[in-house]
């Protein structure tokens, strides 16, 4: 019985996955109809299914999707004030005419923030600030939707709170991580160079191959070296004098910060008690600080998502004000939660899927053995499981689409709980880490039921299954180099 199961299980995946990469059903529909399938084969009571695969998977995202309306609302008021297409071309101006350089500015900016930054708000917010920019320089939209991808997810390689999993679960020191993680890093950013330099080519640019060597060459060994000195060659002394020295920094920074976003303020209501808005066809210059505000603040402050946006919303109204200013706030609200509705109706979907093949997160008396569709996936896994080198990365090489549609090497979907499995199993905890690490990137940059891509693909006016298409040959190509990397280092 168990045998049709999986079976059933497996054609059931398959089924939904394959209508939605040839889009023949989309995602919209696809998702909750795969969750509800995937739910009656494995076993789940239909009573649970419409409690916690339906009702509760719709809600699993709620913190998402209510982050994703307050965003979108920012943006509509911008758009509506003029304050993001002032911003457009100040950006334009300011950033030259050079689309190679300003992809790659922007695709390193992004990779630095999302070292420490996390979850769709600050991407939203992030997205706000760089998607603009690199339209103005006649970057294309699906192109900008991939850079930013890429960025996010290199910069997740070197998130430490992601590795705070493979720390706590895996028994891995910082020591055996950190080698693999910076190979991973100059592996995905120089992938993420040839995805720019191919797509602007691609996009009709101008692109000097020769030059664009040259400068990524240097570029790579520049990061390496300085990563290297710190790490090798400076003493553990010296190491901390520097990282104090930094500490302190950071501290100046914060009260210079938090000064300027009272200063800012000020002024806006400054210049509402004296009218100064009323005469103006273009923004005044404080407002371009809107959607830097929400940033800055969970930045450096550790400010609440959906309070910064807040913050943000009301600092961008004030800036602008003027009489009516009130009505368009009031429509930018209505208007920002309209436009973000397909994401968010699709973040209904994504959750059930996740409850479907987690389960609920709690301990269910009717399942004392656990939730029936993880049990029925575990022993299939451990059926693959590698017994050398050349296996390992020809197997996950050729499993790595799993990680995609909440499949089980995506580590939202099951990947943490077969990464138990593959540990009771004996394989080595480092090799482990690496092949999350590495097929993460398809399920990072490529996955259409990623929240951010939802939403990077809905801002931009591009189909999410379309973004797949265009980068999972590049994102597949990197698990491959990083199953390599994992082969060499660890099997």
């Amino acid at each position: 019985m168990e045998s049709i199961q999986v079976i059933l299980l497996i054609a059931i995946f398959l089924f939904f996955a394959l209508m939605m990469f040839f889009r023949k059903i989309p995602a919209l529909i696809a998702l909750p109809l795969m969750a509800f399938f995937i739910s009656i084969s494995g076993g789940i009571h239909f009573n649970d299914i419409i409690q916690f695969v339906i009702g509760e998977g719709s809600l699993k995202l709620y913190q998402a999707y209510t982050i994703a309306m307050f965003g979108s609302m920012l943006s509509i008021l911008m758009q509506k004030t003029g304050v993001a297409e002032a911003f457009i071309k100040k950006g334009a101006e300011l950033s030259g005419d050079n689309p190679w350089m300003i992809a790659v500015i922007m695709l390193l900016l992004i990779i630095s923030l999302f070292t420490t930054l996390g979850g769709l708000g600050a991407i939203i917010m992030v997205a706000t600030i760089v998607l603009p920019i690199m339209s103005s320089v006649g970057i294309g939209p699906m192109t900008s939707v991939g850079i930013f991808l890429f960025g996010l997810s290199i910069g997740g390689i070197l998130n430490v709170g992601n590795w705070a999993v493979y720390i706590s679960v895996m028994g891995l020191t910082v020591n055996e991580i950190r080698p693999f993680a910076m190979l991973m890093l100059i592996s995905s950013t120089l992938v993420a160079i040839s995805y720019i330099t191919i797509q602007l080519y691609k996009d009709g640019h101008q692109i000097n191959f020769k030059n664009i060597f040259i400068k990524s060459s240097i570029l790579i060994i520049l990061i390496a070296v300085a990563y290297y000195s710190y790490n090798y060659l400076l003493s553990t002394e010296a190491q901390d004098a520097t990282n104090a020295f930094l500490s302190k920094i950071g501290n100046l920074i914060k009260f210079l910060v938090a000064a300027l976003i009272i200063i800012l303020f000020a002024i806006a209501f400054i210049r509402i008690l004296l009218k100064k808005n009323e005469n103006l066809t273009q923004p005044y210059w404080v407002s371009f600080f809107s959607p830097f505000l929400p940033l800055l603040l969970i930045l450096l402050f550790d400010v609440n998502f959906i309070a910064s946006f807040i913050l943000g919303l009301l600092f961008a109204f004030l800036s602008t004000y003027k009489k009516g200013s009130l009505n368009i706030f009031i429509k930018s609200c209505f208007e920002g939660g309209g436009v973000v509705m397909p994401a968010v109706a699709l973040m209904f979907g994504i959750g059930m899927l996740l409850v479907a093949i987690m389960g609920p997160g709690t301990q269910l008396p009717q399942y004392p053995n656990g939730w029936p569709v993880l049990n029925l996936i575990k022993p299939l896994m451990l059926e693959i499981i590698p017994s050398n080198a050349f296996a390992y990365v020809l197997t996950f090489t050729l499993a790595a689409p799993l990680a995609l549609y909440r499949g089980p090497l995506n580590v939202w979907g099951m990947g943490y709980g077969l990464a138990a499995v593959f540990l009771a199993s004996g394989m080595i905890p480092a090799s482990v880490m690496g092949l999350l690490m590495a097929v993460g990137q398809i399920q990072g940059i490529s996955d259409p039921t990623n929240t951010h891509n939802v939403w990077l693909a809905n801002e931009m006016r591009v189909d999410v299954q379309k973004v797949l298409w265009n980068t999972i040959p590049y994102t597949w190509l990197l698990a491959f180099i990083g199953l390599i990397i994992s082969a060499i280092m660890f099997m």
